[in-house]
C-alpha cells in the first residue's frame, strides 16, 4: 500500500499532455468483443482499469496483443464463452459493458455484477429494460446477471433517466440485432459519440450519437479489421485545468478537444480565471494576487457540468471568495470525501444533493483518504493548495484513472513523494 506525501503552497505551471479517455476506452474495448474481426485501438490511457478490462477479455478467449503502451490489437474471433464470471469483474464498473457485447455476439450472457467506485447505487434496470426491448429474457440472482434471446430484434427503448452505461450497453447489443433499434433520451457524452464512431468504422450503422435519439440499423456481420484512435480524456484535462487557478498557476493542457471542455471552461471564466483556447490545447492562468470568485455548479449529463469533476470543483470553491454551491444531480452519495476536506480546514455544509462551500478557507495539511477515483484527485488538489504537508492514503484508486499521475504532477511543479508502506 502506497501513500502520497504532498508539500502544499507551490505555484504549478507548465504543459500537461492528456491521455486517451478512460471512459471511452472501456466502452470501445468492450465493443471490440462484438465485432467479427480484429481491430487496433490507439491512444489508450495507461491506467489500471484498462489493463484490468483487457485481462478479462483475454480470459474470455480473445487474442489481445499490445502493439505498444497505448495501442492494442484485439481479435475476438477466438472467444470461447458467453460467461464473464472472473473475480476481476468486481474491480471495475466498466466491465458491465461486456453484458451488451456478449449478448450481441452470442445472444446470451452471464455476468458477475461489476464493482468500481462506491458513491451511490448504480442499478442496471435500464440496461435490462433495453435488452428486453430487443427480445432478451433477463434475470438477476445470486450476484449474477443472465440474459438470453432466441433472436435479438430491433426495438424502441425510452430511457427513464439519462444513463451513459445503459446507452452503451444497448448500442452494443443492438448493432447485430435484426432490424432498427431506437434509443430515446440517450446519453450524449463525448465517449458515446466515440463508441459509435468506432463501431461505424468497424462496419456498424449507428446514427444520432451525440443527440438524445440514437438509431441503430443492425448488421449481421461487422468485418472490423480497422484502426481507431480514442478521444482525449476530458476528466483528466479538467482536473489539471483547475489546478491553475487553485495554485495561482499557469497550466496548458495539450492534445484536447476544447469543445468537450466548455462546461468547465465557462465556470473557470466565471470564477475569474483566464482561459485561452487553441485548436488542440487549453491554457488556464490566474493571478495569485487576485481572488477567485465563488459561484454555483450543478452536475448534469453532458453537455452539463460532469459529475466526475464535482469533487475537484468543490476544492476550487474552498479557496474562492464568497459562498459557493454545488448541486449533485447524478449520484446521491458523492459527498463522502467532504469530511476529509473539513479535516484540512474547509467550511462545507452538505444536505442531500446540495453542498454549500464557504470560501476563503485556509487549508492546512492533514492525513486523508482517496474515497474514490475522482475524490482522490480532489484530495491531492487540496493538499497542493494547503499549508504544510499532507498524506493521501489509498492512492491506488487515483491511479485507476489518471495515467502517469505523479510524473505529470511533478513536471508542473508539484512536490509529491511516493511512500511504500509494507504494513
Amino acid at each position: 500500500m502506497r501513500t502520497y506525501h504532498i508539500e502544499g503552497g507551490h505555484r504549478l505551471a507548465g504543459d500537461v499532455p492528456i491521455g486517451g479517455s478512460k471512459n471511452a476506452a472501456l466502452a470501445i474495448i468492450a465493443a471490440a468483443m462484438v465485432v467479427d474481426g480484429p481491430s487496433v485501438i490507439e491512444n489508450l490511457p495507461e491506467v489500471r482499469d484498462i489493463d484490468t478490462l483487457l485481462k478479462i477479455c483475454s480470459d474470455l478467449g480473445a487474442k489481445v496483443e499490445r502493439q505498444n503502451s497505448t495501442c492494442v490489437r484485439i481479435d475476438p474471433s477466438s472467444i470461447n464463452t458467453h460467461e464473464a464470471m472472473q473475480p476481476l469483474m468486481e474491480s471495475i464498473r466498466g466491465s458491465y459493458y461486456l453484458m451488451g457485447a456478449l449478448l450481441g455476439r452470442f445472444k446470451k450472457v452471464k455476468l458477475r455484477m461489476p464493482g468500481g467506485c462506491d458513491f451511490g447505487s448504480r442499478p442496471i434496470d435500464l440496461h435490462l429494460k433495453g435488452f428486453q426491448a430487443l427480445g432478451a429474457r433477463t434475470e438477476v440472482a445470486h450476484g449474477n446477471v443472465s440474459c438470453e434471446a432466441d433472436q435479438l430484434v430491433g426495438g424502441s427503448v425510452f430511457l427513464d433517466t439519462v444513463s451513459v452505461g445503459a446507452t452503451v450497453n444497448i448500442i452494443l447489443a443492438a448493432v447485430k440485432a435484426e432490424g432498427k433499434t431506437v434509443i430515446d433520451n440517450a446519453a450524449r457524452e463525448p465517449h458515446i459519440v466515440d463508441l459509435a464512431n468506432f463501431l461505424n468504422t468497424m462496419g456498424a450503422d449507428i446514427r444520432g450519437a451525440g443527440t438524445d435519439v440514437i438509431r441503430i440499423e443492425g448488421r449481421p456481420y461487422l468485418p472490423a479489421n480497422q484502426e481507431y484512435a480514442i478521444i482525449p480524456d476530458q476528466i483528466e484535462a479538467g482536473t489539471y485545468m483547475m489546478l491553475a487557478p487553485l495554485t495561482g498557476g499557469d497550466i496548458k493542457v495539450c492534445g484536447v478537444i476544447p469543445k468537450h471542455m466548455e462546461p468547465l471552461t465557462a465556470k473557470l471564466k466565471e470564477m475569474g480565471a483566464k482561459v485561452e483556447e487553441g485548436e488542440e490545447y487549453i491554457r488556464v492562468t490566474h493571478n495569485n494576487g487576485k481572488k477567485l470568485k465563488a459561484t454555483s455548479f450543478k452536475t448534469m449529463p453532458y453537455p452539463g457540468f460532469p459529475t466526475d469533476l464535482q469533487p475537484q470543483a468543490v476544492v476550487l470553491q474552498c479557496v474562492a471568495d464568497g459562498t459557493g454551491r454545488m448541486l449533485e444531480n447524478v449520484w446521491e452519495n458523492r459527498y463522502q470525501y467532504v469530511d476529509n476536506l473539513r479535516m484540512m480546514g474547509a467550511n462545507i455544509l452538505t444536505s442531500g444533493k446540495l453542498a454549500v462551500i464557504q470560501g476563503g478557507a485556509k487549508l492546512t495539511g492533514a492525513r486523508v483518504k482517496a474515497r474514490d477515483l475522482r475524490a482522490g484527485a480532489a484530495m491531492v488538489m487540496a493538499a497542493l493548495a494547503a499549508e504544510g504537508t499532507s498524506v493521501v492514503e489509498e492512492v491506488e484508486k487515483i491511479e485507476r484513472g489518471y495515467e502517469f499521475f505523479i510524473d505529470k504532477m511533478r513536471n508542473i511543479g508539484a512536490k509529491i513523494k511516493v511512500v511504500e508502506n509494507n504494513s
